[in-house]
């Protein structure tokens, strides 16, 4: 776990960018130089709306598009169709009566649309310990889970299938020979993964699962601000912007889904966490729980912020539904900051700028294989 940033050096960062009262100095690099190049389309904008505008390229970077992301990962459309299905698919589960989209649901913007802290798994009815996380645009993050235990979503998409509170599956192998025993499956295996021995083994059905995540794209007006047009956010929504930025939250919330992919400790500045969300017992130790290092205890990924004010509720244990007090809560924990209540609006107004739209065709379920 080489993403962590220790909690003395991050206090140090945090503090000196919540100190500034000037608009932060844009950081310099070559990528964001690039994008700040073709800062502002021909329009007439205010000097300060250019100088924000800057700054903002400076820090995030718009979604790649699907054409970018076909260059860069190794599918096909037929993988992605097959992928698309196994999303769908209740017989992944020990039961028969869970899918990936029943805590990932894409009407739902990717996440568990019951609205419960966490999700109700296939067997017996046992809820899980953590919240279900977004599955649009986790492709590019450079981890998966609250703990980061999987770098891809190829890896994550095995852990839900043999994990006792959610699908429940006996094991891997298992999963694989069900799936085979499904004719349609199997001769659509043949031609999708011929060259990878045309049969439905653990790593093709996660990578054909994967194949389709890796669509879930959701660019919003956010994109077209950050490709220069200045007047897709209202006034509002550009004070959010700047709030944001003053106030450090770009400290972990960067590029181009708003995580740069660390492990930060929540309760950082005020803690212990659990005092702020009123959290019960047990108390959720995050990556500790993989490492078994004690200077983990309650650190956890960072996030992405994508389609955020659409993913209540908050937090790893689902345990705020608002997202004004998430934003709140976030400053005091972290940054020891107590946000006026304009602020508070004003970076609600800019997380809501991040809702964008799940493709159309992912949202239709498919006709499954006999």
């Amino acid at each position: 776990m080489n993403h962590k940033t220790t909690a003395f050096s991050l206090l140090f960062t945090m503090l000196a960018l919540g100190a500034c009262t000037e608009p932060l100095p844009a950081p310099s690099s070559a990528s964001s130089a690039s994008t700040a190049s073709s800062s502002v389309n021909s329009q007439s904008v205010s000097a300060e709306d250019a100088q924000l505008l800057k700054q903002a390229q400076s820090f995030f970077q718009p979604l790649p598009s699907l054409e970018e992301t076909k260059k860069s990962y190794a599918y096909t459309d037929e993988q992605v169709k097959l992928g698309q299905q196994l999303w769908y698919e209740p017989r992944l589960s020990v039961n028969d009566s869970q899918s990936c989209n029943t805590c990932h649901s894409l009407t739902n913007f990717g996440a568990d649309d019951r609205m419960t802290p966490t999700s109700e798994g296939a067997h017996k009815g046992v809820f899980g310990a953590r919240n279900s996380p977004t599955a649009l645009n986790a492709f590019l993050l450079t981890s998966q889970f609250w703990d980061g235990r999987a770098e891809t979503v190829e890896e994550q998409a095995k852990g839900p299938l043999v994990n006792p509170k959610e699908m429940a599956m006996p094991d891997l192998d298992a999963v694989a020979k069900k799936v085979e025993s499904i004719q349609g499956y199997a001769d659509s295996f043949k031609t999708a993964y011929a060259d990878q021995g045309g049969k439905p083994t653990i790593d093709n059905i996660a990578h054909a699962i994967g194949a389709f995540e890796r669509t879930l794209l959701t660019p919003s007006k956010w994109d077209n601000y950050l490709k220069g047009d200045v007047n897709a956010l209202n006034e509002q929504e550009k004070r959010g912007v700047k709030a944001f930025i003053d106030n450090a939250c770009i400290t972990c919330h960067t590029g181009a889904t708003l995580s740069n992919g660390t492990f930060q400790k929540f309760g950082l500045v005020k803690g212990p966490y659990w005092n702020f969300i009123g959290s019960k017992e047990p108390h959720d130790e995050g990556l500790f729980e993989v490492t078994k290092k004690d200077s983990d205890k309650y650190f956890f990924r960072v996030p992405g912020l994508r389609n955020v004010a659409k993913t209540a509720p908050y937090f790893h244990n689902g345990a705020t539904p608002d997202l004004a007090t998430a934003v709140s809560v976030m400053a005091e924990t972290q940054l020891g900051k107590t946000l006026s209540q304009q602020e508070v609006e004003d970076i609600v107004a800019f997380l809501n700028t991040l809702t964008g739209e799940v493709p159309a065709d992912a949202l239709k379920v498919p006709e499954l294989p006999e």
